[in-house]
Parts: structure tokens; C-alpha cells; sequence
């Protein structure tokens, strides 16, 4: 299993730490697909007239249009909130599901999917919750672009100055639910395959290579809804100034965002951002898992 060595002491530091480095170079190596992901997410909002046309026709229309027109820094727009949410929630995300799931084994005394499953979604949802404002911060900043000209401390500065600290925290239920989700299916898909393709391929990269892509698909299908609907509320500004009269086009709620959404756009606007988020799991998964398991082989 990928959660640990039999030379492991009972609480082991390493997970956390090869967590939170390997997701900060998925993170790196993946994150133009994102940047993609984000502004296709947030277009053809009917509510919202500022997100209302559609100007990107998919991924790679996106890209190379956001390459042209803001350079190369604008695909990596917001990409320093996005190491620091890594750093954090890659570190306590992983770090706390190997835990769990070692404490768990260690005294029922065997692994199941089902405790690999309440596993992930514990750490999925309590390592996201935390790292909600460095999330906010990433999507404002991907939505503006470099033309901007928003730094990190700078947009951080802005949302809490004009929509308190509620603002950092905005989305925080879909972020809880969609990182619950994305962890209840990628990780113990991972272990699932990871185990059962050691006979053919052996404990190698080729192993880990092919269950990543497997845990990849899965997440993605599973995700992408709760994924559209909080960037949606994440992007949406609700003024400190503003009371209770809120402007037409904010959501009230994440249900409220998810009726709104399929009402206006029907379900299909669920997947929006699809084939990027896919693109981007696949070798952000990739990358993390192989990067993971090399580090536990160092030390």
C-alpha cells in the first residue's frame, strides 16, 4: 500500500511532508490546464453579465488565446496561492489520510475499501476547509488574469478589506464537499489498483503510472459539478457595504448555486471545464504519485 513501510514508526512524520512537497510540484507541472479550467467554468454565466459571453470555445482555444493576448505569466496567473494551498492542503490531505488509515489498521488489524473511503473523505474535507482562503485567492486571481496586475498579498488584501473574512472563506462548503469527493474516489481507487496491478507490473513506476490515471477519470466525473459551482462562488463578490440587498446575480447558496446553474444553463453547464479538469488530473495525479512514491524510497 502506498500508505507506508513495515520500517514506518507507528506515527510517521513522512506522509505529510512527501504529501505536501509532491503537490506542490503537481501543481507547478499542471496548472495552465486549471488556469483554463477556471475561465471556462466561469463563462456563460446568464446571471452574472460579466461572465455572461462565451469567449473561450474549450481548452485548448482557451489556452492559446490567454497565451496571445496575457503572455505565458498569464497561464500561470494565481499560481502562488495555489503552492501555498498545496502546502497546506496536500500536506494535511495526505499526510492525514496514510495516518488514519495506519491507526486503523493497526487495530482492526487488516484495510478495507471502506476504510480507505471514510479515510479520504475525512482528510479530504477537514485539509480543504482549511485551505479555503489560499482557493478563493487562486480563482480571483485566474479570473483576472495578469492584466490585473493583482499580486497575492495584494488580492488577499482586497477580499478581506471589502468582504471580510467571510469573503476568504467563500465556497468553503462545495470546496469541503468536492475535495470529500474528489479524495473518497482518487485515493482509494489508487490503493485499489495500485494493489491489484503488482502482479503484472510489479510495485513500479509502471504500476503507479496506470493506477493514477485510473483514480483520475474517476475523480474527475465525480467532482466536476461541485467543482463548477464552487468556482462560481468563489469568483462572486458580496460587499461588507451591501446589507442584505444583494445584486441579482450573487448566489445565495451552494443549493441555491446549483438550482440557478441547471435552471439558466441546463446540466451540462455541470461540466464545464470537463476535459481540462480531466487533463489536468490525469497528469497532476501522475505526477504527484510518482513524485510520492520516489520520496519514500529516498528516506
Amino acid at each position: 500500500m502506498v500508505g507506508g513501510k513495515s520500517g514506518m514508526s507507528k506515527r510517521d512524520w513522512r506522509p505529510f511532508v512527501y504529501g505536501g512537497l509532491a503537490s506542490c510540484v503537481a501543481e507547478f507541472g499542471t496548472f495552465p490546464i486549471d488556469t483554463s479550467k477556471t475561465r471556462l467554468q466561469i463563462q456563460g454565466q446568464t446571471l452574472d453579465k460579466n461572465h455572461a459571453t462565451l469567449k473561450y470555445r474549450g481548452m485548448v482555444d482557451c489556452l492559446l488565446k490567454i497565451g496571445k493576448h496575457e503572455g505565458f505569466a498569464g497561464l500561470y496567473s494565481g499560481i502562488w496561492p495555489a503552492v501555498l494551498r498545496q502546502a497546506t492542503y496536500g500536506t494535511i490531505k495526505f499526510g492525514t489520510y496514510y495516518s488514519l488509515k495506519q491507526i486503523i489498521v493497526e487495530y482492526n488489524g487488516r484495510e478495507s475499501v471502506t476504510v480507505n473511503l471514510c479515510c479520504a473523505v475525512i482528510a479530504g474535507a477537514v485539509s480543504s476547509a482549511i485551505a479555503t482562503p489560499t482557493d478563493v485567492i487562486k480563482v480571483r486571481m485566474q479570473v483576472q488574469g495578469i492584466q490585473a496586475n493583482v499580486g497575492l498579498i495584494d488580492c488577499f488584501k482586497d477580499v478581506y478589506t471589502h468582504e471580510g473574512i467571510s469573503g476568504l472563506w467563500k465556497g468553503v462548503s462545495p470546496t469541503a464537499q468536492r475535495a470529500a469527493v474528489i479524495a473518497a474516489v482518487e485515493l482509494p481507487v489508487y490503493d485499489f489498483c495500485k494493489s491489484r496491478l503488482i502482479n503484472t507490473f510489479g510495485d513500479n513506476i509502471a504500476n503507479h503510472f496506470m493506477s493514477s490515471l485510473f483514480a483520475s477519470l474517476g475523480s474527475a466525473i465525480a467532482s466536476t459539478p461541485i467543482d463548477v459551482v464552487r468556482t462560481r462562488l468563489m469568483n462572486q463578490r458580496k460587499l461588507k457595504t451591501s446589507g442584505d440587498l444583494l445584486p441579482a446575480h450573487i448566489y445565495t447558496s451552494t443549493a441555491n448555486c446549483f438550482y440557478q446553474t441547471f435552471k439558466n444553463e441546463g446540466f451540462w453547464a455541470f461540466y464545464k471545464g470537463f476535459v481540462p479538469t480531466l487533463f489536468r488530473m490525469g497528469p497532476w495525479n501522475i505526477i504527484f504519485f510518482i513524485t510520492y512514491e520516489q520520496l519514500k524510497k529516498l528516506y
